[in-house]
């Protein structure tokens, strides 16, 4: 019988909470989880006795990662982080797919029907592996009945900021956090042609310089908005949030010259989307979030085109109001502001969310996803450990693999440094995940306690 399911988070403001709550309802079933930083528990892997582990991606650096895994031992299901505003098919599955990697997946978890269908068309889907159309924990979140866990966060925040509008960006396509992360590394030479940053893997140039073009101009247009919006509305603050791997200096910069803009990644999107009058976002995740939360959001879409803003981002753009100049979005915010307009709605956005995103309403994603889990306990426990050998094996690879990764961070021009690790999961204390799990307990109506141990690093063990 498995040991543990082990959960991996990456950015921890995006995924944290939403793992903890799958970690919660596990444990009422009596699963065990262990979760914490992705490089860790992946560093670790080796340590773990017989376990599930869940990945957030199948992406083709899985293609090492998850045979050393099933030598192991370890069962391996996924769902995609990115697949619920994802690319074009066949450039997502470029990008966001590794065969060889699938090979080794025993369940999908689909954020919704569209996911679903995507993963479908996939020719190299294996035959057998079962697609499970739950939900994701995130969306959990966003269910009345769960994010009253937010709601003194977001009482603190209004508290902070007073009334304000919410700005989220996501242009780390072309603001990453290292310019080398973006589509295309940076010219020294006038008429060079630029080289595949990391974000443009497995995409065609085309498709590339095309994105970072239309991207670039987005860009552009919000930094001119965060300052209109501050004149236009003197009355309320102005709250920048980027997306977790963009580079926040061209942000900060904004705001020094301005009197009322604060730039902050803190937390949760959750409480803040929670606490705002209106949020504003072009193509991002969070217009999603929002429509859930009934939140008044609008896609300012200055630079149009289809292409893109259809092909990749048309979800959140659509279950928003969409402006197409700054005089329509004032006008059309200023209303949102004195009360004369809501959020988004309407017969075909509420189809097209249900499309998109299971388990909006009856049981929660983390529910559905932790009853395949128990049946995978229940099966596993009858099926014998891996050959001697193929344990070894697994061993001596993970060890190489685990060293190998323990000097890369510090070494010249490494995409993933101390510093940009330390940005993405930042250090948590044994009480902050301990209030957090007894949050999330009183939230789903659970009397008992539940255990959480620091095992060692950032990671935690959290069990009945």
């Amino acid at each position: 019988m498995p040991e543990a399911l082990l959960i991996p988070v990456e950015n921890q403001v995006r995924e944290l909470d939403a793992r903890l709550l799958l970690a919660c309802v596990a444990a009422r079933r009596e699963i065990l989880s262990i979760i914490g930083p992705k490089r860790e528990v992946e560093s670790r892997i080796a340590t773990f006795p017989r376990s599930i582990f869940l990945s957030k991606s199948l992406r083709i650096g899985k293609r090492k990662f998850f045979p050393i895994s099933r030598k192991l031992g370890h069962e391996i299901v996924a769902w995609d982080e990115e697949a619920l505003v994802h690319l074009p098919p066949q450039t997502y599955f470029s990008r966001r797919l590794s065969a060889v990697g699938m090979e080794y997946v025993s369940h999908l978890f689909a954020w919704g029907e569209d996911n679903a269908e995507l993963w479908r068309q996939y020719s190299e889907l294996p035959a057998e592996i079962p697609i499970h159309v739950t939900g994701n924990p995130r969306g959990d979140l966003l269910r009345p009945e769960i994010r009253v866990f937010y709601q003194r966060d977001a009482e603190e925040i209004r508290n902070r900021y007073g009334d304000f509008i919410l700005i989220n960006t996501n242009f780390n396509h072309v603001n990453a956090f290292y310019p080398a992360q973006n589509l295309f590394h940076p010219v020294k030479q006038p008429g060079e042609e630029a080289k595949f940053g990391q974000a443009a893997r497995g995409m065609t140039r085309e498709y590339a310089e095309g994105l970072r073009d239309h991207k670039q101009a987005v860009l552009e247009d919000f930094q001119r908005l965060i300052p209109d919006l501050e004149k236009s509305f003197p009355d309320y603050n102005i709250v920048v949030r980027p997306h977790p791997t963009e580079n926040q200096e061209i942000y900060h910069t904004i705001a020094t010259r301005c009197q009322r803009v604060h730039v902050t990644n803190e937390g949760n999107v959750v409480p803040w989307v929670m606490a705002t009058r209106a949020l504003i976002h072009n193509g991002c995740t969070t217009g999603v979030e929002a429509y859930v939360m009934r939140v008044p959001a609008i896609s300012f879409r200055e630079t149009v085109n289809d292409y893109y803003d259809y092909g990749f981002y048309q979800l959140p753009n659509r279950l928003s109001h969409q402006c197409f100049d700054f005089a329509e979005l004032r006008e059309k915010l200023g209303k949102i502001l004195v009360g004369e307009i809501g959020s988004a709605g309407g017969d075909k956005r509420e189809a097209l969310v249900n499309h998109h995103l299971a388990a909006l309403d009856g049981p929660l994603a983390c529910e559905r996803i932790v009853d395949v889990l128990a049946e995978m306990v229940d099966g596993l426990s009858h099926v014998p450990k891996q050959p001697f050998r193929d344990r070894l094996e697994g061993w001596l690879e993970a060890t190489k693999r685990r060293v190998e990764r323990s000097f890369a961070p510090y070494l010249p021009g490494s995409l993933k440094s101390p510093e940009f690790l330390r940005h993405r999961y930042p250090s948590i204390s044994l009480e902050e995940m301990r209030a957090r799990v007894a949050r999330f307990q009183q939230v789903l109506g659970d009397d008992g306690e539940l255990k959480v141990d620091q095992i060692g690093g950032k990671l935690f063990q959290i069990s009945g």
